[in-house]
């Protein structure tokens, strides 16, 4: 089989900034009036009076999602999206497109490599930049998939169960629990600013969830970066009376001496967890050689499926799990080819959690979700990703080469 060569790579924008809010999309923080997601979340912000309500008044939303698009020289497409903007289209379009065009549809690595390299001076350890990579990455493997007719996950060896199983993350486990999820992940809402009364209130809100939920479903906390060492050990042992099965991301990512010690005083069987906002390898590597439980990288923020890989690899060799912050079918067909991934994230975007709604609604066409916290990997078996582009949303190409 000849393969063909890239014909052209593009980049469009929706939402963000210079948008209407709550666009939602591949920038799932962009969303309207009394979500969940946007109600009073702990966050490194919180310590301002301005920015402690909410996560849209610092501007968690400002990016939007940014779709790129890889067309090959015989018609194929290929899309992806995450969060990176109007910024990541130009980055795109006037930077790592030269990589990117006239390569076969299966030189990925090739590409990943060059794109990595060539902006090591201005990328750091992640962020904007490592977005916008993990986007073209993850458009090349869809890509690729479709041109040989293939789901991703048989391009990365294929399935080592028959479904993934799903916690929920969301403000409600108890409506996870009645949909059929192992558990579920909330987030705090108070921090080192508030002191012991905020170790209180959050620890009460997961003694109230463990009443409602019974004592066999998983209940686990989400930190979102926004505490300090000593704050996280004393919040982790409160929560240890309501079998709290993990704490997780309570520092800043470059903290690996505070996780070190975190996990080092956390309560015996109460798992320590980050990994959600790392952006290289090897971050991951230093991540990884704290001890902590469960590393948890976005595959639409670590470097692409290609790093994912990568880190589910570092993982395995320590013994570690690796548990893929949401991402949707981006991150299924991943996880369903790592045997250290027992379960996975489901990220409830619906705005009371009383609904399945995609992660990525509205800019993906027929994306799965979980039935009864499973989803089938007979359910995965289309070309690529096996999602489409909604082009009826408000997509923008400020840029072109």
């Amino acid at each position: 089989m000849t393969l063909p060569k890239i014909k052209q790579v593009r980049a469009w924008f929706t939402g963000g900034a210079t948008a209407e809010k709550g666009a939602g999309g591949g920038d799932y923080h962009d969303q309207g009036a009394n979500h969940w997601i946007d109600d009073h979340i702990a966050t490194p912000m919180s310590k301002y009076r301005d920015y402690e309500q909410s996560r849209q008044s610092f501007g968690i939303n400002v990016l939007g999602t940014l779709i790129v698009e890889v067309e090959a020289e015989n018609g194929q497409t290929g899309f992806a999206v995450s969060t990176a903007g109007e910024m990541g289209c130009f980055i795109v379009e006037k930077h790592l497109n030269r990589f990117i065009e006239g390569k076969c549809v299966s030189d990925i690595k090739l590409i990943h490599d060059q794109m990595l390299n060539a902006t090591l001076y201005y990328s750091g350890s992640g962020g904007l930049v490592m977005n916008t990579i993990s986007c073209v990455d993850l458009a090349l493997w869809d890509l690729f998939g479709k041109v040989v007719g293939l789901p991703v996950y048989k391009l990365l060896g294929g399935a080592v169960r028959d479904e993934i199983q799903f916690y929920a993350t969301g403000a409600r486990p108890d409506l996870a629990k009645e949909m059929g999820f192992i558990g579920g992940k909330m987030p705090t809402h108070w921090g080192p600013h508030d002191g012991d009364a905020g170790i209180r209130k959050d620890a009460a809100m997961v003694a109230d969830m463990r009443e409602k939920c019974g004592e066999d479903f998983w209940l686990m906390l989400d930190c979102w970066m926004s505490q300090d060492v000593n704050y996280a050990i004393k919040l982790a042992h409160a929560c240890a009376p309501y079998n709290l099965k993990w704490i997780e991301e309570c520092l800043p990512p470059q903290q690996y001496e505070g996780y070190r010690e975190l996990k080092h005083n956390a309560p015996a069987g109460m798992m320590v967890t980050s990994g959600e906002h790392h952006g290289t390898l090897q971050s991951f590597r230093t991540l990884s050689e704290t001890g902590i439980d469960i590393m948890q990288p976005d595959v639409g923020w670590c470097g692409g499926l290609t790093t994912l890989v990568e880190i589910a690899a570092i993982a395995k060799s320590r013994g570690q799990l690796v548990v893929p912050h949401g991402s949707s079918v981006y991150s299924h067909h991943a996880v369903i080819t790592f045997t250290n991934t027992p379960f996975s994230e489901f990220l409830m975007t619906s705005p009371d959690c009383s609904t399945m709604r995609p992660q990525f609604d509205p800019i993906l066409l027929n994306e799965p979700v979980p039935v009864n916290g499973r989803i089938h990997k007979s359910v995965l078996d289309k070309p690529g990703f096996g999602v489409e582009l909604n082009r009826d949303c408000n997509l923008k190409r400020p840029y072109s080469h």
